[in-house]
Formats: structure tokens, sequence, C-alpha cells
């Protein structure tokens, strides 16, 4: 058997593995594991295929680490607008009870508005900025 197909084998095995389990780091790999394949294919000698595999991989997989490194810090997913469609609706508060909750009807049912800490209760239109379980935390719009 060819060294290249060796080296193809072994990237369709670390592929799979790397469906089965979801993780990216994997696919790295496999992409190392392909350039040792191109190595033995132009003809390099096995330690060449071996280092070309080791240090694409390498290099494919600190890539990654630092370009998932980068991405934005994700919101807890009570804050998170693309989890929660209630963020970002605006709403009105025609009046604030004694302990700084609301009750409104939101959606067709009623629901307990809280204010943002630090905010002061009045009257008028307030944006949600989280949701609580069945707690609309709010801020002045």
């Amino acid at each position: 058997m060819e060294a290249s197909t060796i080296w193809w084998i072994l990237a369709g095995i670390a592929i799979a593995a790397e469906l089965l389990t979801g993780g990216i780091y994997l696919l790295m790999i496999s992409t190392g594991l392909a350039a040792g394949a191109i190595a033995a294919h132009l003809g390099l000698g096995l330690p060449a295929q071996i280092s070309t595999a080791a240090i694409i991989g390498v290099l494919a997989v600190l890539l990654c680490r630092r370009i998932r490194g980068r991405r934005m810090p994700e919101l807890p997913a009570a804050a998170n607008p693309d989890l929660n469609l209630d963020i970002g609706e605006t709403l009105h508060v025609p009046e604030w009870n004694s302990d700084g909750t609301a009750r409104i009807p939101y959606r067709g049912s009623q629901w307990t508005v809280v204010l943002r800490p630090g905010s002061l209760p009045s009257t008028g239109l307030y944006r949600v900025i989280e949701v609580q379980g069945n707690r609309l935390i709010v801020d002045k719009a």
C-alpha cells in the first residue's frame, strides 16, 4: 500500500472521529494528515512526510485556538438576544409597586417586571434587558 493512501485513511479516520465527537481540533489534525498525504504524493521521504503532517497539524490547531480566543465572550442565556427574543423588546409600565416591581400584560399573560439595579422607577417605556424565569429585567428606554 502506498504511503499516501495510509495518510488519506488516517485523515478520514480523524474526520470521522471529529464528526462523532463534535470537536474542531480533530479536523485541524486531519488537515495535518492530509498535508502528510500531499507530501507523500510529492515523493518526499517518510521523515519529511511526518514532519510536514506534524507542522501543519500543530499550526492549524494553534490558529484555531487563536481565532476562538478572539471571539467575543458569550452572554448568559438569560441576557442573550440570539437565544431569547424578548430581549430588546419595549413595553409600557403604567405604575410601579412599592417593592420596585410591576405586573403588566405582555405576550398574552401577566409578567413581573423588575428594574435593573440602580434605576429609579417611573412610568413610561422600558426595554427588556434580561429574562429570569417569569421576570422581565428592564431598563428605561
